[in-house]
């Protein structure tokens, strides 16, 4: 009842926070609003105004549990901790796409306990909680049936952690083996694509915690197969990440040299 409660608390307030970013988002063009905290790490008027929303939200709803954003680092301490991403996918939000998304994740010690993924644009809301299955828009999604990396859609999402030259094997490993890679911009949006069985995989070689913080129970509800992130320095310092359809994450994994 606890981990209904605070999931349908949750939905509310990430959708809340999205509708606020939405009617904070650029017109298209060149990306003249916002800021760069490092190359291509990008900051928006919006990246704080929904981190404080959030932030001030569940303090109220919840006070005694913790909170962690992006961009004000641990704001609260507590057994159970809220991480957000007020926006991920600031670069096409910043230049005014719509492949951008609210990103709100429950996690206990290392088990992610609840997820929430709102993505305004595309008038999309993921949601999952542990045990209680995956879904979006209400409606229970399942990662692909997928068995063969010939048909198999992998996007590789980039990181300015990791050398670019690294990077590009990794991309044509996958490609060698016959997936075809892609990026979009959102690792938050590339996971939850795999949880529903657009794409059949997502790997990259550094992510952050507030990145995933959503995504690894709706993945997990939904069936798919993901490394152990929250394992060694993740929730704090990052780690690799392969979520895939689970017929195709052994193989993957071979490939990527990455657990699953």
């Amino acid at each position: 009842m606890a981990l209904e409660r605070r999931l349908a608390t949750g939905i509310r307030i990430a959708e809340q926070a999205g509708a606020l970013a939405l009617g904070l988002r650029p017109p298209p063009g060149a990306a003249t609003a916002a800021t760069l905290k490092s190359a291509q790490n990008w900051l928006t008027e919006a990246d704080g105004a929904v981190e404080d929303f959030v932030a001030r939200a569940l303090a109220e709803a919840f006070p005694d549990d913790g909170f962690q954003g992006e961009e004000t680092g641990n704001g609260r301490a507590g057994q159970l901790r809220w991480v957000l991403d007020p926006i991920d996918g600031t670069s096409n939000f910043a230049r005014g796409g719509d492949r951008w998304c609210v990103s709100l994740g429950l996690i206990e010690d290392r088990t992610a306990l609840l997820g929430v993924l709102v993505a305004p644009a595309l008038r999309e809301t993921f949601a999952a909680r542990l045990g209680g299955g995956a879904t979006l828009n209400g409606a229970p999604i399942r990662a692909a049936a997928t068995t063969d990396l010939h048909r198999a859609i992998v996007e590789v999402g980039w990181s300015p952690r990791v050398p670019n030259a690294s990077y590009w094997k990794l991309v044509a490993d996958v490609m060698n083996a016959g997936a075809a890679a892609r990026g979009g911009g959102s690792g938050a949006m590339g996971l939850a694509d795999v949880a529903a069985g657009r794409i059949d995989a997502y790997v990259e070689m550094h992510i952050n915690v507030w990145d995933v913080a959503a995504s690894l129970s709706i993945l997990a509800e939904a069936g798919a197969h993901v490394s152990p992130f929250l394992e060694g320095d993740g929730p704090v310092s990052g780690n690799p990440i392969l979520a895939a359809a689970p017929g195709i994450a052994d193989a993957l994994a071979g490939i990527a040299g990455f657990t699953v």
